[in-house]
């Protein structure tokens, strides 16, 4: 992304070095904007938001494709999104900026404010053509007058609550309208869901090709703006008339063995004996929309329609629905990736432990659907997001740390199918949260660890901490201790006491990042498990790890330097 950066008095060039290296920008004189416009991805101006508007009006071409601008004052209180806050990018430029400079992001774009989904957004997500009015349909999305209608079975986010009887009707679709043109009140998004696969005699004129990719309209009624590529046997790669009949599209084309692997309703012995596949135009539309799709549900939509000398056949890549496994890191809002907050708003069910969804309930946008549930339903959980993906569902699965460490995204995991794309977001995990109150445990080799035995037998945990212990590795103890597994801890001590000077660290975090937060550390000869409960983090450093100045180090390499006086 090419960012640039323009300020004109001391303190903007300040501030723009500041946010220089979190935004990979780069700070620019005023008079090099007219030439940087065109190559813009976001334009940061630390200027007045009028002196901006005089800059770039001249500039300003269209929405699609001008660089989102955002406006930063003096004093630095605030980023403005000033231009281009969906399509340009300026809503989420501004909270970047301001997260850099601890201002406050000013976002006027009417979804954003509102915390809804807006319809800008949802083409993006779609990467739809539009028909009718976009901005009237936008306004009635907003207002909770519009209905939108899904037969594709799109993961769409999650739609603004109805407030009575829609006004204006949303319509995902691939095929054309029954009447020749979109009716008032209705607007049409055209996503890219086709693919269409082409097979010709040699020399087929353009003309030819034309007629017989129209029928596609006028018969089975695609819509050929959802024409997401077109496919052929490579025998056909450099032939002219399909490529003048398709420009300024691309021929995907693959081999005649790989195409005659392929099963089809409407085998031809002669187009094998021809070309050495039974089927070009129905094989390659399905091969090449497999591919494309990356593993999404392929269906034959229009078998081959034979015209003057050429063949067409159109496939469609179904969506899938769509599961995000989000880790939320130890508590601490700000110890939460970005990405997460974004899936948050993503999904339209969100599932969760009660307590995690009640961290990030202020997140959610207006008509996402919760599904909370209490400590002990995990397996069932992951199920039900699972379930609730494959029906075509945006969901986000939540869980505390990183979920994949000790959470959700394994179990989720082990019921998902290709027919559900997932998304993972890392989260800052207890170890990380530990470790960076205690100072710098695990800067060497490390190793975790957890001391629960409701799904690991006790016997194969003691195996692991022997192990840990006699390889002199950094342990991290996650699950320490519970009410009712009290002498487990003590038990992991012990076998470390056999392998350790007794004068090693051993450091705890109860709460990391949350209210109530209680950082210790002790030698391992004197360390008490009874201090410790399930909310706590246990690292029982090496034989190398010190104390220095109040802190736990693991040296990074193998010997360890004098520490200093």
């Amino acid at each position: 992304m090419s960012i640039a950066l323009f300020a004109v008095t001391e303190a903007g060039r300040r501030a723009a070095a500041e946010v220089a290296g979190p935004l990979g920008a780069t700070p620019h004189e005023l008079d090099e904007l007219a030439q940087l416009w065109p190559r813009l991805d976001g334009a940061v101006f630390f200027l007045a938001t009028g002196a901006t508007v005089r800059l770039i009006a001249p500039l300003l071409a269209d929405k699609r494709t001008d660089p989102g601008v955002v406006c930063v004052d003096e004093a630095r209180r605030f980023a403005v999104a000033l231009a281009g806050g969906h399509e340009g990018g300026a809503n989420a430029l501004a909270t970047r900026v301001a997260a850099a400079l601890g201002a406050e992001p000013v976002i006027t774009t009417a979804s954003d404010a509102a915390g809804s989904t807006g319809l800008d957004e949802l083409v993006g997500l779609l990467g739809a053509t539009v028909d009718g009015d976009l901005a009237a349909a936008g306004t009635a999305l907003l207002d909770g007058a519009a209905h939108v209608e899904n037969p594709l079975g799109f993961p769409l986010p999650p739609m603004p609550p109805g407030t009575g009887e829609p006004r204006h009707r949303i319509v995902i679709t691939d095929r054309v309208p029954p009447a020749p043109a979109t009716a008032a009140g209705v607007t049409r998004l055209v996503p890219p869901t086709l693919v269409v696969g082409i097979g010709s005699a040699r020399g087929v004129p353009p003309e030819a090709v034309a007629a017989v990719l129209d029928r596609l309209r006028t018969g089975p009624g695609l819509d050929l703006r959802a024409v997401r590529a077109y496919a052929s046997v490579d025998l056909k790669a450099g032939e002219a008339g399909i490529l003048a009949a398709i420009a300024p599209a691309e021929l995907l084309t693959y081999p005649a063995a790989v195409l005659a692997g392929v099963d089809v309703p409407n085998p031809s012995e002669v187009v094998r004996a021809e070309v050495g596949t039974a089927s070009v135009a129905e094989a390659a539309a399905l091969h090449a929309a497999a591919e494309l799709g990356g593993g999404a549900p392929v269906e034959l939509v229009v078998e081959k329609i034979k015209g003057d000398n050429v063949t067409v056949a159109a496939a469609r890549i179904r969506p899938r629905g769509r599961l995000a496994i989000v880790g939320l890191g130890p508590g601490a809002a700000d110890l939460r990736v970005p990405r997460a907050d974004t899936e948050l708003r993503r999904a339209s069910i969100v599932v969760g432990l009660d307590q995690y969804v009640d961290q990030v309930r202020h997140l959610l946008r207006p008509g996402t659907e919760i599904r909370a549930s209490g400590l002990g339903d995990e397996e069932q959980r992951a199920a039900d997001a699972v379930a609730l993906a494959a029906k075509g569902h945006a969901v986000a699965l939540i869980g505390s740390g990183d979920a994949g460490v000790y959470a959700m995204a394994s179990p989720a995991l082990q019921g998902a199918g290709p027919d559900i794309d997932v998304v993972g977001v890392p989260g800052v995990t207890a170890a990380l949260a530990a470790a960076s109150l205690l100072g710098a445990p695990l800067g060497h080799d490390h190793v975790l660890i957890s001391l629960s035995d409701l799904h690991t037998p006790w016997p194969v945990i003691e195996q692991r901490v022997a192990a840990a212990a006699s390889a002199d590795l950094v342990t991290c103890f996650y699950n320490p201790r519970s009410r009712d597994r009290h002498w487990q801890l003590g038990a992991a001590l012990d076998a470390f006491r056999a392998h350790r000077p007794p004068t090693t660290p051993v450091g705890a975090v109860r709460q990391a990042g949350r209210p109530g937060q209680r950082v210790w550390t002790a030698a391992l000869a004197d360390f008490d498990p009874g201090e410790v409960d399930m909310l706590t983090t246990v690292v029982v450093g090496s034989s190398a790890t010190r104390m220095v100045a109040g802190r736990m180090v693991t040296p990074r390499g193998y010997r360890w330097t004098a520490a200093p006086p």
